[in-house]
Order: C-alpha cells, then sequence, then structure tokens
C-alpha cells in the first residue's frame, strides 16, 4: 500500500551532511511530492541525492493561497499505489506549515503516514532553553500590531506564572527587533526569555536571559536571521 512520507528538511540552508541516510533512500524512490515552494524543494533533492533526475518528479505547491481542492486531487495518487512525500521549507513538515491538511486527507482515506526524522526549530529551542520541557505550548506567529501582541505576551506571562508551562513562539524574521522590543516593553523585567537564532547554521544564537538583561544588548545582529522565542522559568535555584 502506498504511503505518504513526512520529509524533513535542514534547518540551516544547504546543511545536506545532516539529513539521516534514510532520506536519500526513500526520495529516490518517490515522484510525487507536495512542498512549499518547488525552487527550495528540487534544491533539496538535489543536495542530498544528486542523481535524482529532477524533471521526472511532479510538484504540488501548498504556498499562500494554494486550492486545496487541487491538493486532494493531487493526492489521489496514492490509492494507485504511488507514494507520495510532504516536504517542509526548513524542519518537520506539517509543523508550523499548511502541510497538516495533507496528513488530514490521508488518515481520512486511512492511507498509512509516515514520519522520518529530521530536525525541529521549535524542539530544538525548547532543548537548548533551560525550560520546562514538560509542559509547552507552540503559539506560531503573534499579533503584529503593537497593542495586540502586547496584550497576547501578557497572557503568555501569565500562564508561566500561573502553571509554569514554556510558551513558545515565531515571528517574521524581519520584525524581530519589534517582536523583542514588544516583549521588553510588556512583560515584568524579571521575566526569562530565551531567544534561539539560526538554529544548525553557522550564525547559531541560542541565549536565556532575563528581561533586564536583553534590555542592554544591541540586538541589531538578529535581524532577519529565523529565530524562535520562548517565555519560561527556572524552577531549580
Amino acid at each position: 500500500m502506498a504511503q505518504l512520507f513526512l520529509i524533513p528538511t535542514p534547518i540551516a540552508e544547504g546543511r545536506y551532511g545532516n539529513t539521516v541516510p534514510e532520506i536519500p533512500a526513500v526520495v529516490s524512490k518517490i515522484k510525487y511530492y507536495v512542498v512549499e515552494r518547488t525552487k527550495t524543494a528540487r534544491r533539496f533533492l538535489r543536495g542530498i541525492c544528486p542523481e535524482i533526475v529532477i524533471d521526472d518528479l511532479s510538484f504540488f505547491e501548498i504556498d499562500k493561497g494554494f486550492d486545496v481542492s487541487g491538493l486532494y486531487s493531487f493526492l489521489e495518487i496514492l490509492k494507485s499505489g504511488e507514494d507520495v512525500a510532504l516536504l517542509s521549507e526548513a524542519g518537520c513538515p506539517a509543523v508550523a506549515d499548511p502541510g497538516h491538511m495533507a496528513v488530514a486527507w490521508c488518515h481520512k482515506q486511512h492511507i498509512e503516514v509516515r514520519p522520518l526524522v529530521g530536525p525541529s526549530s521549535i524542539i530544538m529551542a525548547l532543548m537548548s532553553s533551560g525550560f520546562n520541557g514538560q509542559q509547552f505550548t507552540f503559539h506560531g506567529y503573534l499579533p503584529n500590531k503593537a497593542a495586540e501582541l502586547s496584550n497576547r505576551l501578557r497572557m503568555l506571562d501569565q500562564q508561566v506564572e500561573k502553571t509554569g508551562a514554556t510558551q513558545i513562539f515565531i515571528e517574521t524574521p524581519y520584525r524581530n527587533g519589534f517582536m523583542i522590543s514588544t516583549i521588553i516593553e510588556s512583560l515584568p523585567q524579571e521575566r526569562w526569555l530565551c531567544v534561539a537564532c539560526d538554529l544548525d547554521g553557522e550564525g547559531q544564537f541560542v541565549k536565556t536571559k532575563r528581561l533586564s538583561e536583553w534590555k542592554k544588548l544591541d540586538l541589531g545582529f538578529l535581524h532577519k536571521q529565523p529565530a524562535v522565542f520562548l517565555l519560561g522559568r527556572f524552577d531549580t535555584a
């Protein structure tokens, strides 16, 4: 029976050497792909499997504004016995991207879903933060208006204080400065913030500090860098 393979991609562009051996073996046999962008998917496939003939492959893009019915029609190929792979732009597919709709369709059609091992920036950031890894919530993108963002941040801070659960979120890279400055202005200065930036890349930066400490730093180097933000607390002395 055909399967939908969930194939992680490197978080940092070009880090194909970090790919687990199982992935090149799988993609060498698959002809149909659900991706966010065909261009980067083709680059990834060439990078991990140079012998692959890219022009023999078929891609369906699930970028903004895509036709869901078109996705389901594309996935019908699974019923004929052909495997399909779901790729993320970076990290694990169906996590913080729209690929979950392909996975949901397969479950409804009783088609096997097979996730492969790979990096997740969210999990790597949590691992590196020192915060509670037993209880955490990923919120995706927060509001992009200052007043709404401040209100949401205060709600997340209350959750940290009340439950101890780590609160995780992301932002468009060019808005990192806006995010950090709003966090500093909105929350108590003793709150701990972890910023995990360019994970698995040459410029990897992971620091957990109180907001009073973040306030003193020049954070210009974070501009346009992919980052994960975490609010939490240390429950040890």
